[in-house]
């Protein structure tokens, strides 16, 4: 599959803005299944500097300098994305039990190694309640694969997707309790649950296709970044894509950006602005596939 996708990030300010440092995490990764074929930064006013440099993840960073005044910032990536995962996961996988020891006796401490996915991070605060309600899908024995499906099932049928409920600085165990909130939401608590266990799971930022209903056209940007998890499946799996909004595995309708502990690790953008007033953020996404897809819904 190959997609087309542009990413737009654009602020207005009150006032004047002296300078900016900003940090972007809008490349698409390299990894196993996904391979970017063309890539362009777009950024307005014109940067002092763009440096590009990998993060400890792996994850492509722009480090961008801007020493212009300017009222209005507007940062667009656009890119080429060749997709090839394979076309369906065994039904079980090892033992989960199996998995979280083989985590815990790896000696592999490279970057994304299960070792820095099993714990406590910014965003993501380990809650007994949270890995109550794991646990019921990790039953002695279960295969790793088998209890993931559930879990995003579960997650799926019991949390109501409702954009605007809750924010960038919501925590989890407060998602929980409502039982609502957003695909960010959704995957951090698969996450506390999951590490809650004791087996390694990561925040992964990216798109994913949509599909408008039919008869109805696509509307020109009105896709959005998307969030899933990562879960570690084993030596022989490794690391396996799971989305608990859409309760799907994760194939060739998702796009990954960036992976971290938590969103704190993955953000689009962020950085330092020198200058005084409000701001306000407008964020555009289209994801186009070059081929013709098969009819299909998502939520963001």
């Amino acid at each position: 599959m190959i997609y087309n996708i542009r990413h737009l990030t654009a602020y207005s300010y009150t006032r004047r803005v002296a300078s900016a440092r900003l940090v972007l995490r809008v490349t698409p990764r390299e990894e196993s299944g996904q391979h970017c074929t063309a890539y362009a930064l777009n950024i307005l006013p014109a940067p002092l500097s763009v440096k590009t440099e990998h993060d400890f993840y792996g994850n492509i960073v722009n480090i961008v300098t801007i020493d212009t005044e300017h009222k209005e910032l507007s940062i667009e990536a656009i890119s080429t994305v060749e997709l090839s995962h394979q076309a369906a996961l065994p039904l079980s996988g090892e033992p989960w039990e199996d998995v979280s020891n083989a985590a815990l006796t790896s000696r592999d401490l490279s970057g994304t190694a299960p070792a820095h996915f099993m714990f406590a991070s910014p965003r993501v605060q380990l809650a007994p309640e949270v890995t109550r309600y794991a646990r019921d899908s990790f039953t002695p024995g279960r295969g790793i694969l088998e209890a993931a499906r559930d879990l995003i099932r579960r997650i799926r049928a019991d949390f109501d997707y409702e954009p605007e409920t809750t924010d960038i600085n919501t925590p989890l165990t407060q998602a929980f309790k409502q039982r609502h909130g957003v695909c960010q939401d959704f995957a951090h608590i698969m996450i506390a649950g999951l590490r809650g266990l004791g087996l390694p799971a990561a925040y992964v930022s990216g798109y994913i296709r949509t599909i408008p209903p039919p008869g109805e056209k696509r509307l020109e940007g009105a896709d959005a970044t998307h969030a899933w998890v990562a879960v570690w499946c084993g030596p022989s799996d490794g690391w396996l894509g799971f989305d608990p909004t859409n309760a799907i595995v994760v194939g060739n309708d998702h796009i990954s950006l960036a992976i971290g502990r938590d969103f704190s690790d993955v953000s689009p953008v962020y950085g330092v602005f020198v200058g005084s007033g409000g701001a306000e953020l407008e964020v555009e996404v289209d994801v186009i596939p070059v081929t013709a897809p098969q009819p299909r819904t998502a939520k963001l």
